[in-house]
């Protein structure tokens, strides 16, 4: 339910300068990012999805892919999105669990809510590439 909201209310806004700093920089994202990693593979919605991986490649280019796209010094080496994730047939289910377990992260490491609202308006058009009809 909240990630519809959040989709609603970021639809037009621009995402800030500031971000990657407001985000604690890489050891504040890699947190985040861990925090995501673990609800989402102890989640039975998506834990499935991540039986094939191997993790500490993926907690490794999911932070790098997060600074690049928050305005972070770090380059992302890994492979684009659409090729990442084909085969996986993600479906928006797939997706809103991540994002929530996301959230969850964001809300352990006490980002504040307008700063988490930025990053998920820097991900939502990374969707179409993630999800696969």
């Amino acid at each position: 339910m909240r990630w519809i909201v959040v989709t609603l209310l970021l639809a037009a806004t621009p995402a800030r300068a500031g971000l990657y700093e407001d985000l604690g920089e890489k050891p504040g994202i890699v947190l985040i990012t861990d925090g995501t990693l673990r609800r989402s593979l102890a989640d039975p919605r998506i834990a499935d999805r991540f039986t094939q991986a191997d993790l500490p490649r993926l907690r490794l280019l999911l932070a790098a892919h997060i600074c690049r796209l928050v305005g972070g010094p770090r380059s992302y080496p890994g492979r684009t999105m659409t090729e990442a994730h084909e085969g996986l047939h993600l479906r928006p289910r797939h997706l809103n669990a991540l994002v929530e377990n996301l959230q969850e992260a964001m809300d352990e490491q006490g980002v504040p809510f307008a700063t988490q609202n930025q990053l998920l308006a820097r991900l939502i058009p990374l969707e179409p590439e993630v999800v696969q009809p």
